[in-house]
């Protein structure tokens, strides 16, 4: 696309202003086009199958009667598993967040923009009067939402796997006390939305690499790339000022939603470092986007 049709572009997007209607219509055809995708479809399924693979893991180790050890540098409730199957919900949202998790969301992110770009379908959609501030929201929204999607599966998937393996009732939190199974599956959705919320700042940095190419592979594996460079500097030591600055930093503070009282201060820094991070790429992807020419 020639910089004088993006300007007439421009111009008729100035005069023909969507309806709020169109852009609920321009967020579901996106959600459908993600959702629909074999390789989305492939990424939700691979989560769907940690929490099996880890609940069968506890039972076979568990299975002479013996308890599934904590002492290896998991998470504090997994020896909980066998008491409780609910435990296992948050064990695989342990397991999943610091790679699964972020990689697909790494892939669908990357590969929004720069995905249709190499389709050479971009062009057509900036033909409709959407606008590419509205564009990039829709693409953003809808890689929020495979968040929120992605999140859950691994979460209902690993209460079903709990439920069928392990006992279920009261449960026992990380600080000693004891709540009732109500409390416990509400707490557990609370944790899934903050696992959620955790990988906004992953989503906004691939939308905005997903800018910067017409090539949605290269897109998907500099994310990736980025996001493993990242976790791999929050393990070095000599760069602890550093760590509270990287969008990794307080993903596990979740298991802080299992203490009584619960413990809110990483919480509340992981939540305020992503708004930061979607702020800050957001904003990158938002100025590439609306200012670079579209060949394809």
């Amino acid at each position: 696309m020639s910089r004088a049709e993006t300007a007439g572009g421009t111009g008729a997007e100035a005069s023909v202003r969507p309806r709020p209607l169109w852009t609920l219509g321009l967020v579901c055809d996106e959600l459908r086009t993600t959702f629909r995708r074999w390789r989305t479809l492939a990424l939700l399924g691979v989560l769907a199958a940690v929490p099996v693979l880890v609940g069968i893991a506890v039972r076979i180790e568990t299975g002479d009667g013996s308890s599934s050890g904590g002492g290896g540098g998991g998470p504090a409730f997994v020896s909980q598993i066998t008491n409780n199957g609910l435990f296992l919900v948050f064990t695989a949202l342990a397991a999943t967040l610091p790679f699964f998790l972020p990689m697909a969301v790494g892939v669908i992110a990357g590969d929004a923009v720069a995905g249709e770009a190499g389709a050479g379908t971009l062009r057509y959609l900036l033909v409709a009067p959407a606008g590419r501030t509205r564009l990039l929201l829709t693409k953003y929204a809808a890689v929020m939402v495979f968040c929120l999607a992605a999140t859950l599966v691994v979460a209902v998937s690993a209460l079903a796997v709990g439920a069928l393996l392990f006992p279920l009732g009261d449960l026992t939190t990380i600080s000693g006390t004891r709540i009732t199974f109500a409390e416990g599956l509400l707490r557990a959705l609370l944790i899934a939305l903050v696992v959620a919320a955790s990988l906004l700042g992953v989503a906004a940095l691939g939308l905005f690499v997903s800018t910067l190419t017409s090539s949605g592979i290269a897109a998907m594996a500099t994310t990736v790339g980025l996001l493993i460079t990242v976790q791999i500097l929050d393990q070095i030591p000599q760069l602890h000022a550093l760590h509270p600055y990287l969008f990794s930093h307080y993903w596990l503070s979740f298991a802080d939603l299992m203490r009584e009282p619960v413990l809110w201060d990483d919480l509340t820094r992981n939540l305020g470092l992503q708004a930061l991070y979607a702020l800050v790429f957001g904003s990158a992807a938002w100025a590439r986007f609306t200012g670079k020419d579209v060949t394809a």
